[in-house]
Order: C-alpha cells, then structure tokens, then sequence
C-alpha cells in the first residue's frame, strides 16, 4: 500500500488536496495520469454498462436536491452511523468499527487508549446545506449521497422518452458525498467520491434472475480488466446486514492490503424506491403492459460501484516488481483500456533531425490511443518510467526511421521489440492494444 502512495504521489496519479495549506483531511485531488485512468475507469463501465447493450440509457441527474426526496428514500431516518466520542482525546468514532479489548473486553480509543468513551448516538451521513440567500428551514438542501434516487424520480421522464420497457436499465456516474465520521485507506473511504450505478427496472417475478445475472455480469468485469479471480470474491450480506429496502444484496470484494473491502454492491431493491416517491409525490411511477394489459410497479436491481476504489483496486492488483537486464523494475500492468496512456512516443534523441518523423508518428496515433511524448534522458530509463505508470506499447523512432521508414514498438510486460513500418504502424498497435 505504501509503495502504491508513492508512487501516486510521484507519477502524478493522485495528490493530496491544498496539499500547500495543510491538506484537507480525506479530500484528495486526480493529477495528469489519475485524471487519465479515473476517466478509462468511468469509460470502460460506460462501454460495458450502456455501449454495449440495448437495454441500458443514461442519465446525469442534479446533485443538490430539496429535501423531500430523502424524506421518501428513508435517508433522513436511516441513513446514519453510530458515532462515540472519547473524552479524553476529543476523536469521533464509529461504534460499529470499535472491537473489545480481548484483555480486558472494554471498548479503547483507537487513538490514546482511553476507556472513557460517550453512549452511541445516530449520525446522519448527508452534507445539508441551504439554497438561496437566506437560511431557514425552506432553504435546506442535500449534497446527494448517492446517485440511484435521480434515477428513480427520473423513471417515468426515461420511460416516456426512450420507449424502453422492462427489463430495462438506467445508468449513470457521478460524484456523491457522504459526512463519514472515520474515512480513510487513501482514496478506499473518502467523504467526495464518485459511483457508477445501474438500476435495472425487472417484471418482479424475474428479479432473483436477474440479481444473479448481475452479480455475475459484475465480477466478470473487473477480471475482464486485469483484476485475477483469486483476488475478487462476492460475499452475500448476511440478514442482519441488509438495508431497509434490500431482499438481498452481494457484493464483489478485492483482498486490499489490510483485507476484504468492497468495490460494487448489488442489490434486489424490490419495489420500495417507486413506491416511496410514488406515495410522497403522487404520482404512478408503474409500468403499463399494453401486450398483457397488466399493470405493476417494477423491482429494481442495482449494481453500483465506486469509482475511485475500483481506480484503486486496479492499481493495486497491476503492481508489480521484476528484473531486466539485472536491474530491477517497477510497472503496472494495467489492461490498455484503463492505462492512462497507450502509447508513448520515443525518438531515441533530441537532435532536429528524428523530431519531424517523431512528430509524424505522434500525428499518426494520436486520434486512436492516448500518447505520451517524451524526448528528454536515456532511452532506457525513459523505457522504465513508462513501464512504472503502466504504458503497454513504447514506439522507438531512431536514426534507421529516416532510412527505412520504420520504427520499433516495445511491449511493456514482455519488453520485447519488433520493427514495424511506419505506413503498417496504426494497424499494428490497433491490434496489440485491442481497445
């Protein structure tokens, strides 16, 4: 985990946000290459989620909301967690997230020690806020704390305008904020994150079907994407463990250095969501089978995931340390569809007579991969700072090019090289990085 901060830190993935004043604590900020792989992250849910299918549209709901909509969620009731403050050293806790001493079996500060801790107490999650120049109780809004409620009170707006009939699927990605009382592990639990999420609108009689579809259409995707099987696993919630709305959620956990975590739940929402803002707004948020004459309020699957942890779990499996040449090596393995870059462009000098070919090739491929050009120290340790940010292809340009009109292209796991005419080069790397 240390050498995964590092190297965020120094590659320019991920830095700590006004990092100049202090930093703000659990708020983090996505540099060049992590503005690159968050955004490929994003890309491949979208492409497997809503390109892909005919089932699935889109949606990019408001994030300040009023707060009658929380009120029908359950939101301003339920959503909360236990909070104890120590007298002692003044630091909140959540109650859940405190085990027994198995010495003396009392309950102890996780910063000073102290036994002198408060009763539990509900906490809401949501960020409130007012909208308006004057703040009274008619002004107060949300920052939402998950994106799935836009899809429900947008249910008949997308049924209407997409002629789409269930099963059928809304999908959506954006930023969600939640007031957690203890975040942390880097960018794993932080209080402005952004989610993907589906919900997918079922006859009710089909729902165990497709719960079970999505569960496994969802881990499928992440070993797609580099992550190894033995490394994922989908643990069902236990009875206890369900939300108020939920017959039955999994989800699909990654072995993170200090354990299981959770990248995507899946849920069976059933009907409550429709039937919550149907009751609250009154309105019929149902659907009409005109086949069948049947009229019923639709279940609800929801796969969603976080987007940031998922960017997280992927660097974290592509990680990886070897020896070339005798001399060791740090890269990422990174599927070429997330990497932040594809290909890097590398005339093998400065001098003014490779930079036009050089430039040629970046013109080349430029409009079918994201390129990195880089001109500047050996071309050996250029080779090893790509390798380090997780490039799959490197493209030589030497002083042969000028004779033969070819370059070498280097992959970055196996490090092999092969030379490739430059007027064949945009169908060669086409087909190696399979995007």
């Amino acid at each position: 985990m240390d050498e995964i901060v590092r190297l965020c830190k120094h590659r320019g993935f991920i830095f700590p946000s006004a990092e100049i004043y202090g930093g703000f604590r659990s708020t983090y900020d996505y540099g060049p290459l992590g503005v690159l792989m968050l955004r490929n992250v994003k890309n491949a849910w979208w492409r497997s989620m809503v390109q892909l299918r005919q089932d699935v549209v889109g949606l990019d709901a408001a994030i300040l909301s009023g707060p009658r909509i929380w009120e029908a969620s359950g939101h301003l009731t339920n959503f909360t967690d236990p909070l104890v403050d120590c007298r002692n050293c003044k630091e909140r806790w959540r109650a859940d997230h405190l085990e027994p001493d198995p010495k003396d079996g009392a309950i102890h500060c996780p910063n000073c020690g102290s036994t002198d801790l408060t009763e539990a107490r509900a906490f809401n999650l949501m960020f409130k806020t007012h909208a308006g120049p004057v703040e009274d109780e008619g002004s107060v809004a949300y920052l939402r704390p998950e994106t799935a409620q836009g899809h429900f009170v947008n249910f008949l707006n997308v049924l209407q305008t997409s002629r789409k009939k269930p099963p059928f699927g809304i999908a959506q990605i954006g930023k969600s904020f939640r007031n957690e009382i203890t975040p942390g592990n880097f960018v794993f639990r932080t209080r402005e994150f952004e989610q993907m999420e589906l919900e997918y609108f079922v006859p009710p009689q089909e729902a165990t079907k497709w719960f079970e579809y999505w569960c496994e259409e969802r881990l499928n995707w992440y070993v797609d994407l580099g992550i190894p099987r033995d490394q994922l696993r989908l643990r069902a919630h236990d009875q206890e463990e369900l939300s108020h709305y939920s017959a039955g959620t999994s989800d699909v956990e990654y072995m993170f250095p200090w354990g299981w975590g959770e990248l995507e739940g899946i849920a069976n929402r059933t009907d409550f969501d429709l039937k919550a803002h149907a009751a609250h707004s009154g309105e019929r948020l149902e659907f009409y089978d005109q086949a069948t004459s049947e009229r019923y309020v639709p279940y609800v699957i929801e796969p969603a995931a976080g987007a940031t942890r998922t960017m997280m779990a992927f660097l974290l499996a592509a990680y990886d340390e070897d020896e070339i040449g005798g001399e060791k090596r740090t890269v990422l393995r990174l599927h070429p569809r997330i990497a932040p870059y594809q290909v890097a462009i590398l005339p093998l000098s400065r001098k003014d007579t490779l930079i036009p070919t050089a430039q040629e090739v970046l013109g080349l491929l430029q409009p079918i991969a994201m390129c990195d050009y880089d001109e500047t120290q050996s071309i050996g340790k250029r080779y090893r700072r790509q390798d380090e940010i997780g490039t799959p292809l490197a493209v030589t340009i030497d002083f042969d090019s000028l004779e033969d009109r070819a370059v070498t292209i280097r992959e970055r796991d196996t490090t092999e090289q092969v030379r490739v005419p430059i007027d064949k080069l945009v169908e060669e790397v086409t087909g190696r990085l399979a995007l």
